[in-house]
Order: C-alpha cells, then structure tokens, then sequence
C-alpha cells in the first residue's frame, strides 16, 4: 500500500515524483501505457484535480506524452537517465534538500522599495509600483552555499514586513497569499558574486557561481517573483537533455 503523501512539498510536486518512481519501479519502457486516472486516484488515494496537476508537471518534464482519445504513455525521452534536469520547477528548498543539504536561512536585509528597470519590466509593475526586497544567505553547516534576492510585487503581501517570517520557502509564503509561483522563465550564468557582496558580507572564500536569474509566474500567468539564485559552484552541477 502506498504511503500517504505529506511533507513541505506540494501534493502535486509529490504525485509527480511518485508516479515518476512508479514508472521506474515497474519497468514501464517508452510507449508503454500509463495507468488510468482512476486506478491513480485509487493507488495514491488522492483527489482527480491533484492528480492531474501531477500528471501535467510530468508531461512538461516530457516524462509521459498524452495521445487525446487514447492515454497516456511513457515517454521515448525516459531513457535518458537524467537525475532532477535543471528544467524542473521548484523551490530552492526543494533543491537544496535533493543535493542532500539541510539549510538554515540567514536573512540579511527586508526592504520595500520602488524597483529598478529591469525588475519592474520583469514583474511587469506600473509606473510607482514598489517591490519587497528579500536578500537571504543559504548555510549548510554554517557555510554559505547560496546567495538569493528575491522581488515580490508590494502590493501581493499584505501586511507589515516585520511581522512576517522570511526564513522559510517563498513559495510557500507566497502561497498562503494566493500566489505560489508554477513555472518560471529563467537563465543560467557562470559569474562571480559582485564585488560588493563578498565584501559586505565576508564571502571571499564562496568562489565560482552559478546564476540562476528567473521570473516566477502564478496559475494565472501573471508575474509575482523575480529571483537572482547565486548557487557556490563548489556545491552544484546541474542536468540537462537537449532534444
């Protein structure tokens, strides 16, 4: 009997992965035919809407291809054997903890503020919209591994600043505001931090990056998080297939 689903990750983030496993588990090769909604509701004891928001994350992931009027069937592209492909939509907490790192949050600065050009394109803000400005180092072991801003829309977070809790997931946060980001337009950039930022805060020995610079949208399309990533390149490599 499958176990209930219940972490910090969303149920459908969950599904996914678990249909993923069963895929591999049961030897299912390309062509061969998913189960049927209703024998995934009962497997997984879980409800059609959340099933098929899995079933959609998987389909993104070019995991199973939908053939209208007949199914779903595994697609050719699962077997290249790629672990967590840089393509996935999740949180940085998700990702963090994939690598096999327990983080603690170390938030440097909160901040409202009105937005440069480019972060105002990317939220799409209008003249004299402000932003929130979260600066936040991610430590394993008390080292830093990762160095995050992030940009929220004022006007999505109700409230006084200081009275809310940034040392958690954002898209968690943010989902209890009924926005949680579902997908993202993102780049990825080998830098070094700027200068400034190893000065300011003692990060001389963090090296090599790699920048993941990404605009995170809501169900509705609409902007609500624009992110610059800075993951310390001694502690990730990220996957890929290329079709």
């Amino acid at each position: 009997m499958e176990e209930p689903l219940r972490d910090s990750r969303t149920i459908a983030v969950q599904l996914r992965d678990r249909i993923a496993d069963l895929i591999r588990d049961e030897g299912l090769r390309p062509g061969d035919r998913l189960p049927t909604e209703a024998q995934l509701t009962q497997r997984f004891k879980i409800s059609r809407p959340a099933l098929r928001e899995a079933l959609k994350l998987l389909e993104q992931d070019d995991v199973i291809n939908v053939e209208h009027g007949r199914g779903r069937f595994v697609s050719a592209l699962t077997a290249v054997q790629v672990d967590r492909p840089i393509t996935v939509f999740e949180s940085v907490t998700d990702m963090v903890r994939h690598y096999g790192y327990s983080t603690v949050n170390k938030v440097v600065s909160i901040s409202e503020e009105t937005p440069d050009t480019r972060v105002a394109e990317s939220l799409r803000l209008a003249p004299g919209d402000r932003v929130i400005r979260i600066e936040r180092i991610r430590l394993h072991q008390d080292e830093p591994i990762l160095y995050c801003i992030d940009y929220m829309p004022r006007s999505l977070i109700a409230g006084r600043l200081y009275d809310i809790d940034w040392s958690g997931s954002l898209m968690q946060l943010m989902e209890e505001y009924g926005n949680r980001p579902r997908m993202s337009a993102a780049s990825v950039s080998a830098v070094l931090l700027p200068v400034e930022v190893v000065d300011r805060h003692g990060l001389k020995d963090f090296g090599p990056a790699l920048l993941i610079t990404e605009t995170c949208f809501n169900a509705a399309g609409a902007p609500v998080n624009y992110a610059l990533d800075y993951h310390r390149g001694s502690h990730f490599s990220f996957s890929m297939v290329r079709k």
